[in-house]
């Protein structure tokens, strides 16, 4: 096989493993991880349940993949926003404003990254899945330390009010999962109002002055 049919042969495969991601993501996202079965996420993506493994050692390898992509892509947003913007304040405005433009895949996929948490917990005598659960654990950790690094810094600068920036972090990313336990894309609520409501709110918390809330209005 010459090097052209090999680079056909991974781009297939790269192209597979990301539709089964997909649809694993949409079916956890709506579903929920306990009720989907890996037969279900087969029949999405038009393959029998056995050629699945070829790609993930286990329906929860998939989750602990899609997990560990979601807290990457959340990192590397903050990072590129937070490398660019050298007011620290306008930075974390942006982060914060970012943070919400999302498609319903992404919506989805936060979804499965909040309820499916505590799974990360759990140490799996399977290679691969311990692999891949090793890794989003330590994708969380990076995400932390980015934000605690960057919120000391600009404690330092004198942008916001000092104190322990861990805990700061960890009140403001609690407060923004706390969001994907009950939004839905299909909800009465719009995701442009709930970020613009949370935005305020998370602003107030590391000690910016928000702009006025209606919160009537956000809670509609």
């Amino acid at each position: 096989m010459n090097s052209n049919q090999d680079d056909r042969r991974r781009a297939r495969g790269r192209g597979k493993r990301e539709e089964i991601l997909a649809a694993a993501t949409e079916r956890f996202g709506s579903h929920g991880y306990e009720h989907t079965k890996w037969a279900d996420i087969a029949r999405d993506v038009g393959v029998g349940p056995t050629a699945l493994y070829h790609y993930f050692e286990s329906k929860q390898h998939c989750l602990y993949e899609i997990m560990d992509e979601a807290i990457e892509d959340f990192r590397a947003r903050f990072v590129a926003i937070t490398g660019r913007e050298r007011d620290a304040g306008a930075a974390l405005t942006a982060v914060m404003a970012d943070a919400f433009v999302l498609s319903e895949q992404e919506v989805l996929r936060n979804r499965v990254l909040v309820a499916e948490q505590g799974l990360l917990q759990r140490p799996s005598t399977a290679q691969r899945e311990e692999q891949s659960r090793q890794a989003a654990r330590a994708r969380t950790r990076d995400l932390e330390f980015a934000w605690a690094s960057f919120l000391s810094s600009a404690m330092r600068e004198g942008a916001i009010p000092e104190t322990d920036p861990r805990l700061l972090t960890r009140a403001v990313l609690g407060l923004y999962n706390s969001i994907w336990h009950w939004y839905r894309p299909s909800g009465l609520v719009e995701l442009e109002r709930i970020g613009d409501y949370f935005t305020q709110l998370m602003l107030a918390v590391v000690g910016l002055s928000p702009q006025a809330v209606e919160p009537t209005q956000a809670a509609a």
